[in-house]
């Protein structure tokens, strides 16, 4: 069976997934899964109800950092991690800062950013509190020497592309600034183009936004 990614190319998560499969020469599938209410088939295959996750020849694995360990773990060709404990750990925390710090607090920007709807006062304060603090903490841990760990392309980048730029958006969007000044991300946005793992996944985000957007326009 050939490892399969399930769920939708909008998703920062599942394209980080993807760039990490694509960077590695990992043979695999995608299968178009939308979240659903609870009840919906989806909580069979995901407990949460979450996308992405990945089906394998062993069963079903949730949870993105689960499964981006399990990608590297059973298909140790072109690493992306360290071989360095203290170095792997190094480059985990930057993950961590940018998903809780960074995308987690973005996120609540979002339904106004992208989604025509509204944030509270109260939601946009709270993020722009906790945004300042985490790029302030991230700020001391990145390197972008090209890349956001060091010289070498490595997991926290497959994170660090499909996440920083859609908090920056988020930022100007809804509170009118960029919160993330202090760091490179357009220019580190330029050399990621670059690669053709993050080509392909810029253009199948474009199509599947365009089916997305299609599919909610739809009449209930």
């Amino acid at each position: 069976m050939t490892l399969k990614l399930c769920g939708f190319a909008v998703s920062n998560y599942y394209n980080k997934l993807k760039i990490q499969m694509l960077e590695k020469g990992v043979a695999f599938e995608e299968e178009l899964v939308w979240t659903g209410p609870p009840g919906s088939t989806v909580y069979q295959r995901s407990p949460m109800g979450k996308v992405p996750f990945l089906e394998t020849p062993q069963g079903v694995i949730s949870e993105s950092a689960v499964c981006a360990e399990y990608i590297e773990a059973a298909y140790p060709q072109h690493p992306l991690m360290p071989q360095d404990p203290f170095l792997a750990a190094k480059n985990r925390e930057i993950i961590q800062y940018l998903e809780l710090h960074i995308e987690l607090v973005a996120r609540e920007l979002y339904p106004q950013a992208f989604f025509g709807g509204q944030v509270t006062d109260a939601t946009k304060e709270r993020a722009r509190k906790l945004l300042t603090k985490g790029v302030k903490g991230l700020t001391q841990l990145v390197k972008f020497s090209p890349f956001i760990a060091g010289d070498q392309f490595t997991l926290a980048d497959c994170a660090a592309i499909v996440h920083l730029p859609v908090a920056v958006m988020a930022c100007k969007a809804v509170l009118g600034e960029d919160l993330l000044a202090d760091l490179p991300v357009k220019e580190y946005g330029k050399q990621m183009a670059e690669r053709v793992s993050v080509q392909k996944v810029n253009a199948d985000r474009k199509v599947n936004a365009e089916l997305m957007a299609a599919k909610n326009a739809k009449p209930a």
